[in-house]
């Protein structure tokens, strides 16, 4: 029994051993800034030789800031037309492939192609295809007789913000429709066949079996593709930097101005708590709307 217990030790202090490196990693990495952001947020600091402590005062101000609320709206925005059309597009494509046809296998990696991409590679992929004097866009549209003269899709006030939501929807697809399409190919094939021997419609299949099925899948996606797209940063700086004036000027844009543009790290530090705290309550939100009634 002691040899036992002797070599549980053992194998336990060895386990420690190998996950330290991924602790250490976790906390120099997450924990470390994330406690340094939350510590900033109490000081009007330009982080060198001023820290005067200010308190709650910043996210006080927060709430009394024009430009926080703006932000904030167009970043609520911005995510919901993403997400939605992420899971119209992907379940759409999901349902499609899933289905048995001569070459399904070709299209499912073509479709994959878009998240393959970095995000800072597709954003100058369609800075060049919007441009308004040379772009492929403007010139197919032009041959269509669709416009008469070149559009300034990422530079007016009136397109800028459908360009971006247009671009982050192509970019991102790809990860919900794998996910709901693995998920419909677990769905074993022997509920559908009870179903259409009962009389059931495929309405019926879709409300009783497929949505019941993928229920798990959605709330996960839909948790991670929100909290993704609303802290979206790279896509539409190297696009839009946040203009034209403040039209795609998202909330995490608008931290990043506010720590390196005005040099108010305090109040960006802030703004960023605020905004960890909006993506927790997203979370939360989701998983009340989605928990399992089974359970």
């Amino acid at each position: 029994m002691q040899t036992v217990a002797r070599n549980k030790v053992r194998s336990q202090k060895v386990g420690y051993i190998y996950s330290l490196p991924v602790v250490i990693l976790l906390i120099g990495l997450l924990i470390y800034p994330m406690l340094y952001g939350i510590y900033m947020s109490f000081f009007n600091t330009n982080l060198v030789n001023r820290w005067d402590f200010v308190g709650f005062q910043y996210y006080i101000d927060a709430f009394q800031e024009p430009r926080f609320y703006h932000s904030l709206y167009l970043t609520f925005i911005f995510m919901i037309l993403v997400v939605a059309g992420h899971f119209l597009l992907g379940f759409l494509l999901a349902s499609l492939l899933n289905r048995e046809f001569k070459g399904r296998t070709f299209f499912r990696v073509v479709f994959m192609l878009p998240w393959f991409f970095p995000e800072a590679v597709v954003a100058l992929l369609f800075s060049w295809i919007m441009n308004p004097m040379f772009g492929l866009l403007n010139y197919a549209l032009r041959n269509l007789g669709i416009i008469q003269e070149n559009i300034s899709w990422l530079g007016s006030r009136e397109f800028a913000f459908p360009s971006i939501v247009f671009v982050s929807i192509w970019n991102g697809f790809p990860l919900v429709m794998t996910m709901i399409l693995a998920g419909l190919q677990s769905i074993p094939k022997d509920y559908y066949e009870a179903a259409r021997i009962d009389g059931a419609s495929r309405r019926k299949q879709f409300f009783h079996i497929t949505l019941p099925s993928l229920k798990p899948i959605i709330s996960t996606v839909l948790i991670l593709n929100s909290v993704w797209w609303f802290r979206q940063y790279t896509m539409v700086f190297a696009m839009t930097a946040g203009g034209p004036g403040t039209a795609t000027n998202l909330i995490s844009l608008s931290v990043f101005g506010t720590a390196f543009n005005d040099f108010r790290f305090g109040q960006a530090a802030a703004w960023g708590v605020l905004v960890f705290i909006i993506c927790i309550g997203i979370s939360i939100i989701y998983k009340a709307v989605l928990k399992d009634d089974d359970k």
